[in-house]
């Protein structure tokens, strides 16, 4: 679930920033856009996981952190470059 929100978020980030962003700006979208879509997850996640034992439910907010990040950034990257590369030509 993780991954997927990850993916999802990748290609908000990379339909939002422009080319010629700051990249100060740009990093700043990506951990806001990251924050927001991994705080959803783990209202899905908590949700999901109503009657599972208080000790694995702790794991909840590390579980699925490096795919979730991963994710964001290969697809974050991907969308950017495929919208707003310049043809050789």
């Amino acid at each position: 679930m993780r991954a997927i929100l990850g993916l999802i978020a990748g290609i908000i980030t990379g339909l939002v920033i422009a080319p010629g962003t700051d990249q100060n700006t740009a990093g700043g979208i990506v951990i806001l856009i990251g924050i927001v879509f991994y705080v959803i997850s783990y209202g899905v996640a908590k949700s999901i996981a109503k009657k599972i034992p208080q000790a694995m439910r702790r794991k909840l907010v590390t579980n699925g952190i490096f795919p979730f990040i991963f994710m964001l950034l290969m697809f974050m990257i991907i969308v950017y470059t495929g919208l707003h590369q310049k043809l050789a030509g």
